[in-house]
């Protein structure tokens, strides 16, 4: 089945008025990951403009450095997915503790580019928009619309591009719980 691309959900829903927030359950990590991956899911493409546009502002004001934080993101996101996919011990750490790996992830990514002196780059293109991303995502309330498209999602009826990712990352048995 090929890749469909969510509609971008209006600004209403997705931050305005018929949004709803509320602070996540700390205590049960369970429930606040699966809100989390479900909003992922639903928002996704509102979370790729708001993503989009933060790169083309880091690529206007510093198109190199901006570069070098998508490659080095890219490539050690390829390189974790090739060692999941190649070595045994890793896709077991992969399934066992999703969250660790997509931390790894980023703070390798995170220290390569502090190493490369991509600093300003790295906190506006690449720490912001995902923490960004992260706290709506661990707020925003889900509603009846969410909760259906997520279940089309995860019983593959619908292939999406951050269902894939999450997929890689070890994510897809919690994806529409």
């Amino acid at each position: 089945m090929d890749v469909q691309l969510p509609p971008l959900r209006s600004l209403d829903e997705f931050l305005l008025n018929s949004a709803r927030f509320s602070p996540p359950m700390i205590g049960d990590m369970q429930r606040w990951n699966n809100r989390v991956i479900n909003n992922l899911l639903y928002y996704q493409t509102n979370y790729g403009v708001l993503l989009l546009g933060q790169l083309l502002i880091g690529g206007y004001f510093r198109p190199l450095k901006m570069l070098l934080c998508v490659f080095v993101l890219f490539f050690t996101f390829l390189a974790f997915v090739w060692a999941a996919e190649t070595q045994a011990l890793v896709r077991r750490f992969r399934r066992k503790h999703p969250t660790y790996c997509l931390l790894g992830i980023l703070l390798t990514s995170f220290l390569i580019l502090y190493l490369a002196g991509s600093k300003v780059v790295l906190l506006l293109v690449y720490i912001f928009p995902f923490l960004l991303i992260i706290i709506h995502a661990s707020l925003r309330l889900r509603n009846l619309r969410n909760k259906i498209e997520n279940r089309l999602t995860n019983i593959g009826l619908k292939r999406t591009p951050m269902g894939l990712l999450l997929e890689a990352l070890g994510q897809e048995q919690e994806a529409g719980s």
